[in-house]
């Protein structure tokens, strides 16, 4: 394990110092067409799909410490990429103090079955949650209460940073800086994140069926598998609530039994009901990468083990999820044998990646001065892509132009400058758009070939 660890940082160390402050717009990394296991099917990215240009303004804006009131917090200050983009701290610090709950882990994001995000599922979206932290009194400070500054000077002050100026035309068509661009933006780079090249998926790859014996199992953790899948006496019914391979937490749960509030002993709360992926609980030396739960208050995943072999009795707990009792409405009681439990533990460790944890396009883009350079780049409203070879002429456009493509059969979106889906339609080799009953302005062409690939392309109507 020294060796793995050891190993392990000596990789991160190297792989931050080859980062440099360096936003390249010539030279882009992928984030939208990141290569997807065929057996992942969730996907909630709704009107709002992942284009280079505004993930890479995401990126910059979720480690810009701008964007709190005093210039020292940032998204990533409490969602750090070592430790699956999680907290390793019980409670975060936040400008004025420490935060209410824990810092989820943000892992594969984009293909979680509850659409709504925190705790207790307050935003109903994740471009809804992207800038609530931001307008937080204790968590960055753009609360425009208890004397804080509100979104209208944190936009005020992004607008004069020329590097913003720079990332906003690049992304939308124009420099103007919004509240619900940065939610797009932010949206977009958190949806990027993804870890699927653990143990698991490379298991899942060479047998196609989660249910049966992964081949490069040991026998331990083939065993904690069939009772995380299984229910009744055959298994532990941890499917039931984190079904695979997204291992996202389904809709319409109640608590988990967990009812406590961090840094508040005494003090109970029943509205925590969301929870992360179980992917990547561990780091790829095999650490733990957070504490678990709302409150911290797991410190081992056989802790969490534990607390489902034999959920607490406490009558204060009202909402209790259905799957965690008997049939006579008791907390459940498992009865699974230390070997059990010691198996499902191994299982979860199969599910944590590596490429997630160094990959430089979900990295910090600023040096540690706070600086950043931006190179490259032109607005391009009306470069042709050569491979593949994608042309809409004219553009700018006054009311209909022609999308070519040699893609053979492909499907068009447009989405207006906000991210709402306005139209879609199928073609071969080329078709006509008809703008002419839309509003002048900025819109994206998505198009998709037969293998479901995008390319996205900016159209300005005049």
């Amino acid at each position: 394990m020294t060796n793995k660890l050891t190993s392990f940082i000596i990789i991160l160390g190297f792989g931050w110092i080859l980062m440099s402050a360096t936003i390249d717009l010539d030279n882009l990394f992928n984030y939208a067409n990141q290569d997807i296991p065929d057996y992942i099917f969730r996907d909630n990215t709704d009107d709002n799909p992942i284009d280079d240009r505004t993930a890479t303004l995401g990126r910059v804006l979720f480690y810009d410490k701008n964007l709190s009131n005093d210039g020292t917090i940032a998204c990533a200050s409490c969602h750090i990429q070592a430790h699956a983009f999680g907290d390793p701290d019980i409670q975060s610090t936040g400008v004025n103090g420490l935060t209410g709950r824990h810092s989820m882990r943000l892992v594969n994001p984009r293909f979680a079955q509850e659409e709504h995000f925190f705790w207790d599922e307050r935003a109903e979206t994740l471009e809804a949650q992207t800038t609530q932290p931001i307008q937080d009194h204790i968590e960055m400070g753009f609360s425009g209460t208890n004397g804080d500054p509100d979104m209208d000077d944190l936009i005020n002050h992004l607008e004069s940073l020329d590097y913003y100026n720079t990332l906003f035309e690049f992304a939308f068509g124009d420099t103007e800086i919004t509240e619900n661009r940065m939610q797009l933006a932010l949206a977009q780079f958190i949806r990027s994140i993804q870890s699927f090249d653990s143990k698991f998926d490379e298991g899942l790859a060479q047998v196609d069926n989660f249910t049966v014996p992964f081949p490069n199992y040991t026998p331990q953790e083939n065993m904690g598998k069939n009772l995380f899948i299984n229910t009744g006496l055959e298994g532990a019914g941890c499917a039931d609530c984190h079904f695979p391979p997204e291992f996202s937490i389904t809709t319409n749960t109640q608590n988990n039994g967990v009812i406590t509030v961090a840094g508040m002993p005494g003090e109970i709360d029943l509205t925590n009901t969301r929870a992360p992926s179980l992917r990547d609980l561990v780091n790829p030396d095999g650490t733990l990468n957070t504490p678990l739960m709302h409150d911290g208050s797991f410190t081992s995943l056989l802790d969490v083990v534990n607390h489902y072999n034999d959920i607490p009795d406490n009558p204060e707990n009202t909402h209790l999820d259905g799957r965690l009792m008997d049939a006579e409405g008791n907390p459940q009681e498992l009865n699974l044998t230390e070997a059990e439990k010691q198996s499902l533990v191994a299982f979860l460790r199969t599910l944590t990646g590596s490429d997630m944890y160094t990959n430089e396009k979900w990295s910090d883009p600023f040096d540690p001065d706070g600086s950043i350079k931006i190179i490259g780049g032109t607005l391009g409203i009306a470069e042709e892509s050569l491979s593949p070879f994608i042309s809409i002429s004219p553009n700018p456009v006054v009311h209909t132009t022609t999308v070519e493509a040699n893609l053979g059969h492909f499907k068009i979106q447009v989405y207006s400058s906000t991210g709402k889906l306005l139209f879609e339609k199928e073609a071969d080799q080329q078709t006509i758009l008809d703008l002419s009953k839309q509003a002048s302005g900025l819109y994206f062409v998505i198009v998709k070939d037969e293998q479901g690939k995008s390319y996205s392309k900016k159209l300005l109507k005049r």
